[in-house]
């Protein structure tokens, strides 16, 4: 079976690596040409991937990357994994999505099955997909090709996630349609779990992390309330979750991160205007979680004036750029949104983040483009009047982070367990 992957980020890049494990022809599509040259050298780009990985893929001849959009002729099946971001007025932006679309339709040829796994809303893949490839190839969805989408589940940084034991959620445009993508991920993927339509699993995909979002706005909630009285929350969590039944941890935070939470309930919540309908609960989480960064800056103004200093002048360090422990991923990180508000404020802000060396620009936050992390040593780190931990990875020494630092905010519970002076670590 050959299988062209299109997008060779953070989900296109692992899955391209399962199908050519399983054994399938694999051949990667990306319109960066230094992604596809350090995927031909047998180099990987993202850290939680090694790259014997792919070089053993691309000795043995099953993997290969390329910019030429016109091999899909070749191939049984595209499978599209592009970004779905929002545009700055917080719309959905399916942009890449039908590039994508355009870029593939005139080399589709009958027989080929094109699945979509970039979180969308509903009616994406059967509407605005389907729209720009039967205009693009003058063939017919459901007739002559087959189409279908399937959500990804990436959860990167977790050694125990491994994509081929991830139940896969597949909807087809037709029957016809999901027995043929059925076919396809049965080659790579162990447990398959079919339902009726493309749009119900757009929506499953969208619930799944609209429940996540609402549950980390409720314990953020809870974080700013319990503080309020005295109460530390991570201890209350960590009681709560030794019942059996009826409850799920969450954590609170300085702030949404990654691809996902912070963006996909927005596709919902544009999408649901169309029917007149308001989502009120996915909104009010969406407001507290944004708030959030707001009010970790507000502890660390209070943890100077603790010690008669202000934040304006002061020399603050963020503790972790990645939206995620121990990954190199920094997509809408709320790291981004606390050194903006603390430089906004007059303090001079750095960062240290052991994943990610240097700051490449991005849309959101195109003004820290190019600044270097902070070499880790104690000279360097006794230089700041505050640290500021807005991501606890494994690999950083939070004891050694005690000795050398009067003024600690941690927005992580990283330094539970760490010895530590009185009233040097505040919790936000």
């Amino acid at each position: 079976m050959k299988i062209a992957i299109v997008g060779l980020g953070y989900v296109g890049l692992p899955l391209s690596l399962q199908f050519a494990r399983s054994g399938a022809i694999v051949l990667g599509l990306d319109v960066d040409r230094a992604k596809v040259d350090s995927i031909n050298q047998g180099r990987s780009y993202i850290k939680h991937i090694p790259s014997d990985a792919i070089a053993q893929h691309i000795k043995s001849g099953n993997f290969s990357a390329s910019t030429d959009f016109g091999q899909v002729k070749k191939m049984d099946a595209v499978i599209i994994c592009v970004p779905t971001p929002l545009n700055k007025n917080r719309e959905p932006d399916i942009s890449f999505i039908l590039n994508t679309g355009r870029s593939i339709a005139p080399h589709l040829k009958k027989g080929i099955l094109v699945v979509l796994e970039s979180t969308t809303y509903p009616g994406t893949t059967d509407e605005d997909l389907r729209a720009v490839l039967e205009s693009g190839s003058g063939l017919k969805a459901g007739v002559d090709f087959h189409l279908a989408f399937s959500p990804e589940r990436e959860d990167p940084g977790n050694p125990d996630s491994k994509v081929a034991l991830i139940p896969k959620v597949i909807g087809g445009l037709t029957p016809a349609c999901l027995e043929r993508a059925k076919a396809v991920y049965g080659v790579a993927i162990k447990t398959l779990v079919p339902v009726s339509s493309c749009r119900a699993a757009e929506a499953a995909k969208l619930t799944e992390n609209i429940f996540r979002s609402v549950n980390i706005a409720l314990v953020n909630e809870l974080k700013i309330v319990y503080t309020a009285m005295g109460i530390d929350v991570w201890e209350v969590i960590n009681a709560a979750k030794t019942k059996p039944f009826g409850f799920m941890p969450f954590y609170p935070g300085p702030g949404l991160g990654g691809h996902c939470i912070p963006i996909d309930p927005f596709y919902l919540t544009w999408k649901a205007r169309e029917y007149g309908e308001h989502t009120r609960f996915i909104e009010l989480a969406g407001e507290i979680n944004t708030a959030m960064p707001a009010y970790v800056v507000q502890q660390a103004v209070s943890a100077l004036n603790d010690r008669k200093k202000s934040l304006n002048g002061s020399k603050i360090l963020v503790l972790g750029l990645a939206y995620k422990a121990d990954v190199d991923d920094d997509r809408e990180s709320p790291s981004y949104v606390l050194m903006t508000l603390l430089k906004e404020r007059g303090a001079a802000v750095f960062y240290h983040d052991p994943y990610v060396p240097v700051i490449k620009p991005t849309r959101e936050h195109p003004q820290w483009a190019g600044v270097k992390s902070v070499v880790w040593n104690e000279k360097n780190i006794r230089s700041f009047d505050l640290v500021l931990i807005a991501t606890k990875h494994t690999s950083i020494d939070y004891a050694q982070l005690a000795k050398w630092v009067a003024c600690i905010v941690d927005a992580r519970n990283a330094m539970s367990g760490i010895p530590t002076k009185p009233g040097q670590v505040w919790k936000a």
